[in-house]
């Protein structure tokens, strides 16, 4: 069986598109010794191509790290397929907030050094003696300690359009940069409380672990992330201590946790939490677009974009030849409006 897709991405993603099959997105991650990852993507992506499974997985070593879309009518045989592996069996399924069924388009598994490249070296501390794990209701509650200190373990652009109330907010474009910027903010405040969260744990899983190892007497995280957090509020009638839109890395970009729009257009400044990629593919920068100005710059990030998108396309593929791609995958701040296409 061939184990990567040879349809054009652009056909795949119409074919979605024009799709009205009911599907389920949900993601999952667990660190567990895999001795042969690559037998295990094998086996997966034979198994997972049956239930047309869409999405994005990365296995390592210390685990696995998926993010999925499955068939609605599906879903109850893939879970329990899930639950019934050897490595899968004790994971959390963290199915989404908001969902049209059209967050992916493929199915693509890969193996990885690491299920999130974090840059520490897992040999110099223990990885399962991570933070303890807080419900919504017992988040809700230690966040009102004022010794407590909330920390956004996830990158700049998704903490832009959503995050908790008082939450110490990263400017790092990665989790390899947060980590310190986070061990930096908290220097000297070991004893205080300190609870970590993001999208749907896995990287405070790593975090509380290396925070504990540093000497930190009471981390705590987020168990399920704003994910879990959004369903158990909704479901228990809790104060939802979380403004704006949770990010996602998928097609959707984003779901709705709270009820404002606390970010802006990065061109014109309006009230926006709706992130895109520049329609320049030379270009690419993931940035927050409000609707007149998608209309006005034709979903570009700049008029240099702009007029890019207009050229034939055999020159449009010699730009994005000739463009690097450390700025092909930028990430667009406000205060530093997009640059990345008049380069």
């Amino acid at each position: 069986m061939l184990l990567h897709n040879r349809v054009n991405g652009k056909e795949l993603k119409q074919k979605l598109q024009q799709s009205q099959e009911p599907r389920t997105t949900l993601s999952f991650y667990r660190y567990v010794r895999i001795d042969d990852p690559a037998a295990l993507r094998d086996e997966l992506y034979a198994q997972w191509m049956q239930w047309r499974v869409w999405g994005r997985v990365y296995v390592a070593q210390e685990g696995i790290n998926a993010q999925v879309s499955v068939p609605t009518e599906h879903f109850e045989a893939y879970r329990d397929a899930i639950y019934q592996h050897p490595y899968l069996g004790q994971l959390r399924l963290n199915v989404a907030v908001e969902d049209d069924g059209k967050s992916f388009f493929k199915l693509a598994i890969k193996v990885r050094p690491k299920i999130v490249a974090d840059g520490l070296n897992d040999t110099t501390f223990d990885v399962t003696n991570k933070g303890q794990h807080l419900s919504a209701e017992a988040f809700n509650r230690i966040a009102e300690d004022p010794n407590t200190i909330i920390v956004d373990m996830r990158n700049h652009y998704e903490a832009e359009v959503g995050h908790f109330e008082g939450a110490i907010r990263l400017d790092a474009d990665s989790f390899r940069d947060a980590l310190p910027m986070a061990e930096r903010e908290l220097e000297g405040q070991q004893e205080k409380n300190v609870v970590m969260y993001c999208t749907g744990g896995i990287r405070c899983e790593k975090a509380s672990a290396y925070f504990k190892h540093k000497g930190y007497k009471n981390v705590f995280q987020l168990e399920g992330g704003i994910i879990k957090y959004a369903h158990e509020v909704q479901e228990k009638g809790l104060p939802n201590k979380f403004r704006g839109k949770n990010f996602v890395f998928d097609e959707r970009l984003g779901e709705r946790v709270g009820h404002e729009v606390i970010s802006h257009c990065h061109q014109c400044g309006a009230p926006c939490d709706t992130h895109t990629n520049c329609d320049n593919t030379a270009c690419n920068l993931l940035f927050i677009q409000c609707e007149a100005c998608a209309a006005q710059y034709e979903g570009c990030c700049s008029d240099t974009c702009q007029e890019v998108t207009h050229l034939p396309e055999e020159e449009q593929q010699k730009i994005r030849q000739q463009q690097p791609a450390k700025t092909r995958f930028s990430k667009g701040r406000l205060t530093a409006r997009p640059t990345v296409g008049d380069q």
